[in-house]
């Protein structure tokens, strides 16, 4: 019991730090975004070519915008524009707690309604990877995104800690879940019914990849597949073979640009102005 207390405290914990300057080949300008008077987020804002569309990136759990470097690189290259935020009690960015997503996801709407009035002219995409993604469902944004990419996003946060406790404990984990989650409101003041990504995706009406590891334990490859079949037309599914619960870009490369690429070509792309 005291193992699982002391693991409750360390997921909950805050994982703020330094993130320094962007790397200055990106030419990224740091902001603060506003979410409410004493919170903001940090960000990362990458200035591309006019009517190219730009790209919200969006970190996995105790992670900074630095986990979407690569991303970022690739996607500039392309000509979009390109925004990095530290969510919610990570890296520079305010809070008091990590929240799974729930309070995460505050930042996550107040970028996405700052960017839409910075660039007006700019069609807008997502990526999340993990609790990025989560963030994002989560934040029910006041406007759709055109398109919207979900990296290994976990479906209820009770599943989230039932799979990654039957990874060290097997069996145990469906049994020791419920203490975890009994720690979750008197940490944090939400209730594991309040962290349902599965629930609210259905709510998104934008062009939506769901994107996950063939053998990703974290989030199996079931709930992935009920994942695709909650979200809303158009949708695109993608099982990258051999991948676990990491970083998809750093795994499949060359493959994960062509996807990602394609899908966003597909719905940001302003044709007159190539």
């Amino acid at each position: 019991m005291a193992a699982l207390v002391a693991v409750g405290e360390y997921l909950s914990h805050p994982a703020q730090h330094p993130v320094g300057d962007p790397p200055r080949e990106l030419g990224a300008e740091t902001v603060r975004i506003g979410i409410r008077p004493g919170q903001s987020v940090a960000a990362w804002i990458v200035r591309g070519e006019s009517g190219k569309g730009l790209v919200l990136l969006l970190h996995g759990i105790r992670a900074d915008r630095r986990q979407m470097l690569e991303r970022a690189r690739f996607l500039k290259a392309l000509g979009y524009s390109i925004t990095l935020i530290d969510l919610p009690s990570h890296g520079e960015s305010d809070g008091a707690r990590i929240t799974f997503g729930f309070r995460e996801a505050e930042g996550v709407g107040a970028a996405l309604d700052y960017l839409h009035t910075e660039f007006p002219h700019e069609k807008i995409g997502v990526i999340g990877a993990s609790l990025g993604a989560a963030s994002f469902v989560l934040a029910k944004p006041n406007f759709a995104p055109d398109a919207v990419v979900l990296e290994s996003m976990f479906p209820t946060i009770a599943d989230a800690v039932s799979d990654r406790l039957k990874i060290h404990l097997g069996a145990y984990g469906d049994v020791l879940a419920p203490l975890l989650l009994w720690q979750l409101p008197l940490r944090t003041g939400i209730s594991a019914d309040q962290i349902r990504p599965i629930d609210v995706l259905p709510t998104l009406h934008s062009p939506v990849m769901i994107a996950s590891g063939s053998i990703d334990r974290n989030t199996t490859l079931r709930e992935t597949r009920d994942l695709f079949s909650a979200a809303n037309a158009p949708k695109e599914l993608w099982i990258v073979e051999g991948a676990g619960h990491q970083d998809l870009y750093a795994f499949s490369g060359a493959q994960y640009e062509r996807k990602v690429s394609a899908f966003l070509g597909k719905y940001l792309r302003d044709s007159s102005a190539d």
